[in-house]
């Protein structure tokens, strides 16, 4: 059995972080987020697996190259016109000789979930989607199901007929390239892996694994908050780096080759510390934290559900709550993130130009990368900055700032 991924989206609604960076690239929980799938197939005894690549796709080749890293073989199909999820499918027709699972690129599934879908399928002798349960399914595709099969699958429906909505995890047999072969555009101009499916439900049928692990598209930044906090559960701690006498770690904390804890640092796992990290003294890391490779978190600091990426400072007397930091940022002396509401409402976001509501009630700032503050510069709740910005001393940042902007 063989593996997929398609990660070959140029990640637009996950600017600014996706503007150097390809989104299955961006660190989560220790990783690039792409490296959780492939470790999930792993698990379920799954090593020859393709990759479909396309925006950022020399940087994933660089990356992961040939899987030899994480155990696996890694292959390669580059998509150069993104023309939907059936094309993607199909352009592995010729590589995908025997069953497959595929996993769509920017969702978090767990190695169970996997397994789930491989069991079911094998059970019932057909190609199986994983389906879950969701409190908002009129934003996905929803699955109506008889008797453990696909019915119908309804697009993004006002009135959704149940709460089942498709995970973005298949099994397909070989003949699904048949249905694939026949599938025409969508009004929208694309060729639609449901548009496939309900072909094949109609035909002999495809089975339905309803996941109960948590499950999330990361379509969004502040999904990658989420896909942290889930990954860093149960996860084991590892010191290869250096902790000092009286820093303090309580719970599970990794601290990776060459970093240093100094002392008085305060750390509450699940946090993990990346390679060759300079931490405290006197600063107070709380849970659902990850810091990346080359970062800074000094002396009267703290920091909380956040994501740091290589080689970001965050070095004297500042606050970071619920965010996501890029790579190479610095926060001058006393920068401040503000992460709550005072009426406690949820938090609104500006990306591409439309105010979204994010759902959560703590949310702090979106940060690109290379992004520059001065001494006691704050940021209002959820704040979106654009790379390579500056964002002056004692200035208030707030909404959203075009890159390479100057706040003053």
């Amino acid at each position: 059995m063989k593996g997929y991924i398609m990660a070959a989206g140029d990640g637009t609604r996950m600017r600014p972080l996706t503007a150097n960076t390809s989104k299955s690239l961006l660190p989560v929980a220790g990783k690039p987020f792409i490296e959780h799938s492939i470790l999930a197939l792993k698990e379920n005894g799954i090593a020859d697996i393709c990759i479909l690549i396309g925006w950022g796709g020399r940087e994933i080749r660089d990356q992961l190259g040939d899987g030899g890293r994480l155990g696996v073989r890694l292959r390669y199909a580059e998509q150069e016109k993104r023309l939907g999820t059936a094309h993607a499918i199909g352009m592995v027709r010729d590589v995908m000789k025997e069953e497959f699972v595929a996993l769509n690129g920017d969702i978090l599934v767990s190695a169970k979930t996997v397994g789930g879908l491989i069991d079911t399928a094998t059970k019932a002798g057909k190609s199986a989607m994983t389906l879950t349960r969701v409190s908002n399914p009129s934003q996905f595709g929803v699955v109506e199901v008889e008797n453990g099969m696909v019915k119908k699958i309804h697009e993004k429906p006002k009135v959704p007929p149940s709460d089942l909505v498709n995970a973005g995890a298949y099994f397909f047999k070989p003949d699904v390239f048949e249905s694939i072969a026949k599938t025409g555009l969508s009004p929208r101009g694309e060729y639609e892996l449901t548009d496939s499916l309900e072909m094949m439900a109609g035909g002999d049928g495809v089975a339905t694994y309803v996941s109960s692990e948590e499950w999330i598209d990361v379509g969004r930044p502040w999904d990658l908050l989420r896909a942290n906090h889930i990954l860093m559960k149960g996860m084991t701690p590892k010191i290869e780096g250096e902790v000092e006498e009286r820093a303090t770690l309580r719970g599970p904390v990794s601290v990776g080759k060459g970093s240093i804890i100094r002392n008085g640092a305060y750390i509450i796992g699940p946090v993990i510390i990346g390679e060759g990290c300079d931490i405290g003294p006197n600063c107070f890391i709380r849970p659902s934290t990850y810091v990346g490779d080359g970062c800074k978190v000094g002396n009267g600091c703290e920091v909380k559900n956040t994501i740091i990426m290589a080689g970001s400072h965050v070095p004297h007397l500042n606050y970071v709550g619920d965010s996501v930091i890029g790579q190479r940022c610095n926060l001058g002396a006393g920068t401040k993130v503000a992460n709550l509401r005072l009426d406690g409402a949820n938090i609104k976001v500006t990306l591409k130009g439309e105010r979204v509501d994010t759902g959560l009630r703590k949310l702090g700032v979106i940060m690109g990368d290379d992004v520059k503050t001065g001494i006691n510069a704050s940021f209002d709740v959820g704040t979106v900055v654009g790379e390579e910005s500056f964002i002056g001393p004692g200035a208030l940042a707030s909404g959203f700032i075009a890159p390479r902007s100057r706040v003053m």
